[in-house]
């Protein structure tokens, strides 16, 4: 039997994306392949080289399954619901147990941005 390779994973999450696109639209397909397995991805590789090094391969898929158009759009979409998280939590009593510390929020933040230049940037750098 042949061991599995850490990069067979994110291979298998991009066509996933595209069953799941086919059967569920594009922003179902986004959210999981962006929102949930990419995000993921660079939260491992912040600590682990072997993930990091990887990351603009994963980036690169990305990037011929979802259209610069495609992407800008999912981008407005997710952040204008992160916008109005922010607002209704300003106005509604949020359970404290449930918050991410403000750490962990700054960390959430900072891989948002990394990968949203990655996602959005012209080329993408292979240094």
């Amino acid at each position: 039997m042949s061991r599995r390779r850490f990069q067979d994973i994110w291979v298998e999450q991009c066509r996933a994306a595209g069953d799941i696109r086919e059967r569920h639209g594009l922003e179902a397909a986004f959210n999981y392949l962006v929102g949930e397995k990419l995000m993921t991805y660079a939260e491992t590789a912040a600590t682990r080289p072997e993930f990091a090094r990887e990351m603009p391969r994963f980036v690169a898929e990305v990037r011929r399954i979802f259209s610069a158009e495609e992407i800008a759009e999912q981008r407005a979409r997710i952040e204008q619901a992160a916008q109005e998280e922010v607002d209704a939590d300003a106005i509604a009593l949020v359970d404290v147990e449930f918050q991410k510390s403000e750490a962990e929020q700054d960390q959430d933040d900072a891989r948002y941005l990394m990968l949203r230049e990655m996602l959005t940037a012209r080329q993408l750098g292979t240094s």
